[in-house]
């Protein structure tokens, strides 16, 4: 009768099945259970009407097929849209609920994800695991294992904090070197827990280690970096270069190269400490001191700064044209001095300021420390001679000011030192600026220079003499060298996370009554957490609840610097909150523009993310949309962020005019016409800008900055804040103080700690530059060409000019001068005139007219031909970030890269070359070191003797 009734009414309703329910015997129950299992997607609605019979019956613990009443129930609940009351009741459905349909049932696709979920958040937030939540997330994960979806099965485990489960997932994959790199990825750009990520990171050093024979080191040390460990990565660089291969020394030395670019000073000292117990460290040419000096830097400095003079491409004539736009106004003149050091940084070519020496002189006061200054950005790197070119300047006997020399310049010679060795293991530089910082009775200004000198020279080495010195001077609560002061306890102190510094710096901040100082300690605390994550909460805290709108305003940077580059949604909720709701307009400019540094890694996030703040009412809210997306798409060219600066350029404010100019110029870097067609609009609209009389001023100082930073580096730097998922701290932090220009236009220069020449140097494992080393650039020359120089007026006029006789003297002594043009222009001497001085009156030689040569005229024949689709690039060469991704090496040839075949692949930057041919003989480049040598004349007369005039 039973059967009758469920036939006659299944195919319009489930109420026979459901009468079922109320029989007593447990085999007509059971029957019913599973018809109803086969309609509940058809009849759920009439079947949730009787869910209580179904939840008594997995409740009834006398029912044989507890389980089977508890799937039913769970997918009546799943229709009914209660998905935690669904969950509850699939687990207590045991094996029934079977994993293996995900893919074509939505029930199980959703109850497993919502399972996943529950079982995440349960580890996440360290509760009670349920062992029927672990057993349905375990069948999952080793189904995707079987199914041979490993990097789902490690998304799973890397979500559930399982290390065991990660490990497993890597070590059952086919490729697990491939699954090492990609768990790797994972870890730093999308696990968010610090302390978790740096478990993830010691299993997988423990993993790599396991294969002895083909351990990739590069990525071992990677990982160590991170770790901050620092005395195992000096123990795998003592294996490596005590060992008898060639091989191992040249790893070893690449790793110190990429240690010097990544890691923070005082990881760089640790390590060497231990490398210099080893006996041999004091001998002389050994492997060991090799690598002692590339972990120093000495050898990278030095190259740099060669690439950058070798590879100048600084348009003068641009530099000639803003000074001629404005008259008698300090505020451009001041930029415009600082504009030529970005178009000039490390190249150490001063030659636009020995040309406008009287005009340099017009600098008074503050504008003459900012000028001085500049002159350590130009010759950033020149850390041998640092003393000699700044000499005419610096305080004499190092710790006083002389009567006859101007505290302005002293104060800024001493802050041009600090950039000169920023972040550079120079213990001499160190005490010299020590011991002016410990004279408590020089000029503040002097102490002001001295301070953010010494915070440079010292960043991030946490050494408590340095700190307590510059502690010294800020409690003399004297408004300009006690900002200097506090800032360069954070330099010092930076990434330490130090609950002492903190608190003495917190406390005095709220003692003293001068805005600059408190100001100074504001940028300086969040300094203090620069990388700390989670934490730096403590101290976050503190400071964006303060009362004080300046320390809530460092309360932003500090989010932002603890935070860099991890993109971490609750920091950025944070900003955003602070952005909308704070009623200090500096500090909401300060959440936004901080955006930009949590983001840097996701640039195409920025813009999206910004893009209604942009529309704000408020102009800071705005400027700082400006920065935040010129920070984050440095380099990229990105559309979505110069479509969002765009009408930003245009804003009603000028200040926000500025910021926009600023920000475009930062995206822009390095691209030319052929990528992008805007920069030569946007190289007009700069120009249109600071020539325009009725422009205010500040937005004139925008655009003027903007050129200096669109052509940083004579055209061979950019803003670089990260490389290979490795965050660059020095640069980071100086674009963060960059950002203070705002209220103290001398913080201009920290941008230049930020750039970075965008160059490939190899060397051989002798550490010398071989000119064999040439590789192929796989895209036509003119997308990554320099930009076209500027025509001056007498250019822009075409002559008409008929045949002229010409001596042949007069013609070897035009091409002399054509060689000198064309050659990169060096330091002729290494002292320089002092600002103040009056330059000796100068003739302009006159050039005779010549008919077009016969090589111009093969030259515009060659224009004409199509252009190549690639090029050959030799040692050392310039490449730009973009163009990384078309480089490739010929591993026939004699020098190739010793990364080539490693994890990490080929970076910018210096790269150790394998020599397979080590018998031949190797063309070796020196390096210019900064000097110009003069070329030498070949078959010239003999200059007269000498004679007098009577």
């Amino acid at each position: 009768m039973a059967t009758a009734t469920l036939s006659n009414h299944s195919a319009y309703s489930a109420a026979g099945i459901l009468s079922l329910l109320d029989e007593n015997d447990f085999d007509l129950q059971e029957m019913a259970l599973r018809k109803l299992d086969q309609v509940v997607d058809q009849y759920w609605a009439e079947i949730s009407e009787s869910v209580r019979k179904l939840e008594s019956l997995y409740e009834n613990e006398k029912f044989p097929n507890r389980e089977l009443a508890a799937l039913l129930t769970s997918k009546v609940y799943y229709h009914l849209n209660e998905f935690d009351e669904s969950l509850q009741f699939a687990l207590g459905a045991g094996n029934l609920f079977d994993v293996s349909k995900q893919d074509d049932d939505e029930y199980v696709n959703k109850i497993i994800s919502k399972c996943i979920d529950t079982y995440i958040q349960t580890r996440q937030n360290n509760g009670k695991e349920d062992p029927r939540l672990t057993n349905i997330v375990e069948r999952m994960f080793d189904r995707c294992l079987q199914e041979g979806e490993y990097k789902q099965a490690l998304g799973i485990a890397i979500e559930a904090r399982r290390l065991d489960k990660i490990t497993q997932a890597i070590k059952i994959s086919p490729n697990i070197k491939e699954m090492l790199n990609y768990t790797f990825d994972v870890a730093m750009n999308l696990i968010e827990l610090r302390d978790f990520r740096h478990n993830v990171l010691k299993q997988l050093v423990d993993i790599y280690m396991e294969d002895k024979e083909n351990t990739d080191y590069f990525a071992v040390t990677q990982c160590l970096t991170f770790l901050d460990d620092a005395k195992s990565v000096a123990n795998i660089l003592h294996q490596l270069i005590t060992s008898n291969e060639v091989n191992d020394h040249a790893i070893a030395y690449q790793i110190g190269f990429d240690l010097h670019d990544r890691a923070p000073q005082h990881f760089l000292v640790s390590a060497r400490d231990v490398l210099l117990q080893d006996p041999k460290a004091e001998e002389q040419e050994t492997p060991l001191a090799k690598l002692l000096t590339v972990l120093s830097g000495e050898i990278t400095i030095q190259h740099n700064v060669d690439f950058l003079l070798r590879h100048n491409h600084t348009d003068l004539q641009i530099l000639n044209n803003i000074k001629s736009s404005f008259e008698r106004n300090s505020v451009l003149h001041s930029g415009t001095i600082t504009s030529n050091a970005f178009m000039h940084a490390g190249t150490t070519v001063d030659k636009f300021l020995r040309d406008n020496l009287e005009w340099l002189g017009k600098a008074n006061n503050w504008a003459k420390f900012s000028a001085t200054a500049s002159l350590g950005v130009i010759q950033k790197g020149r850390i041998k001679d640092s003393l000699t070119i700044l000499k005419p300047y610096l305080p004499s006997s190092g710790t006083a000011s002389t009567a006859s020399s101007s505290v302005y310049s002293e104060g800024g010679a001493l802050f041009g030192l600090g950039i000169i060795h920023s972040n550079h293991l120079a213990n001499d530089m160190t005490q010299y600026l020590l011991n002016v910082v410990s004279n408590q009775s020089a000029d503040p200004v002097v102490q002001h220079g001295a301070c953010f000198g010494l915070g440079l020279c010292g960043m991030a080495t946490q050494e408590a003499e340095l700190y307590e010195k510059m502690k010294d001077v800020m409690f003399l609560d004297n408004a300009v060298s006690g900002e200097a002061a506090a800032i360069g306890m954070g330099l010092v102190m930076l990434g330490s996370g130090d609950d002492k510094a903190i608190d003495e710096m917190l406390n005095y901040a709220h003692e003293t009554a001068h805005e600059k100082i408190i100001r100074g300690l504001a940028m300086g605390l969040a300094l203090t957490v620069y990388g700390r994550e989670e934490e730096g909460n403590k101290l976050i805290d503190r400071l964006t609840n303060d009362k004080d709108p300046i320390l809530r305003y460092g309360g932003m940077y500090a989010i932002g610097l603890a935070f860099a580059g991890t993109g971490n949604n609750n920091a950025i909720r944070k900003l955003l909150q602070v952005a909308v709701s704070d009623v200090s307009d500096d500090v909401r400019r300060a959440a936004v523009i901080n955006l930009g540094f949590l983001l840097f890694k996701s640039p195409k996030q920025c813009p999206r993310i910004v893009s209604l703040l942009a529309e704000s009412y408020n102009p800071h809210v705005r400027y700082g949309v400006a920065l935040a997306v010129g920070i984050s798409c440095a380099g990229s060219g990105l559309k979505e962020a110069l479509d969002l600066l765009e009408p930003l350029a245009l804003d009603r404010v000028d200040f926000v005019r500025q910021g926009a100019l600023i920000a475009q110029s930062m995206v822009l870097m390095q691209l030319n016409e052929v990528q992008e067609p805007k920069v030569a609009d946007f190289r007009k609209h700069l120009q249109k800008t600071w020539s325009t009389r009725a422009e205010e001023v500040m937005c004139k100082l925008g655009s003027i900055l903007s050129a200096g930073i669109l052509d940083a580096g004579g055209r061979n730097a950019t803003i670089c804040l990260h490389r290979h998922g490795n965050n660059k701290m020095r640069n980071i932090v100086g674009l963060a103080l960059f950002t203070q220009y705002w209220f103290w236009y001398p913080y201009l220069h920290f941008l230049s700690l930020s750039l970075e020449p965008t160059s490939i140097i190899g060397l051989n494992t002798d550490l010398k530059m071989p000119s064999q080393f040439t590789f192929k650039s796989n895209q036509k020359p003119s997308m990554f060409a320099y930009p076209p120089p500027l025509k001056t007026e007498e250019e822009k006029k075409e002559v008409t000019v008929g045949p002229v006789a010409e001596l042949s003297l007069s013609a070897k002594a035009r091409v002399r001068e054509e060689r000198k043009r064309r050659r990169p222009e060096g330091s002729a001497t290494p002292l320089l005139t002092p600002l103040t001085s009056t330059p000796t009156p100068q003739v302009d030689p006159k050039q005779l007219p010549s008919q077009p040569s016969q090589t111009d005229k093969d030259t515009k024949k060659q224009k004409k031909k199509k252009e190549p689709t690639s090029e050959s690039l030799t040692n050392p060469a310039r490449v730009t970030p973009s163009q990384l991704n078309f480089i490739s090496f010929d591993t026939t040839s004699r020098y190739v890269p010793i990364k080539l075949s490693s994890s990490s692949g080929i970076n910018l930057g210096i790269n150790v070359l394998s020599d397979t041919k080590p018998g031949e003989d190797a063309d070796i480049l020196t390096p210019q070191a900064g000097q110009k040598s003069e070329e030498k004349e070949e078959n010239e007369p003999q200059p007269p003797a000498s004679f007098e005039w009577n």
